[in-house]
């Protein structure tokens, strides 16, 4: 039997931020949206709170100190399509860097967090949070 988490290592957990993010800026629905909300001299910086984020989630490294949903709260039009396809992106990229039980956890978490979000930013716009729940796995 495999150990769990045995692929969840900084090395790894930095290829799926920055394979992930490659991904997304080269996507036709999700490369404007961040092109628009993160400057190109921002992304490093963006790069590096992210793998503090994961690292955080994953290795409970508490290496991430900010508040990610604000930025969220702040685009009008991000909508279920938009984050259907940050899901299909990141199971792609969870699934090509970490060992196949590793990976359905870090999608799990992703798929968790992106629920979170998408009830926040309901609740926030008024809308009715009792139509939010699970996007398909696509």
């Amino acid at each position: 039997m495999a150990d769990t988490g045995a692929s969840i290592t900084e090395d790894n957990i930095h290829r799926l931020v920055h394979g992930f993010y490659d991904e997304v800026r080269a996507d036709a629905l999700l490369g404007p949206v961040f092109g628009r909300e993160i400057a190109p001299e921002a992304w490093p910086v963006h790069l590096a709170k992210m793998c503090d984020f994961w690292s955080s989630v994953l290795l409970r490294t508490a290496r991430y100190d900010g508040r990610p949903l604000p930025p969220h709260l702040r685009m009008p039009d991000l909508s279920d399509t938009h984050f259907a396809r940050w899901l299909t992106l990141f199971r792609a990229t969870a699934d090509a860097v970490f060992a196949p039980a590793d990976a359905n956890r870090v999608i799990a978490l992703a798929e968790r967090i992106g629920t979170s979000f998408r009830l926040s930013i309901a609740l926030h716009r008024g809308e009715d949070t009792m139509k939010v729940g699970p996007l398909p796995r696509g």
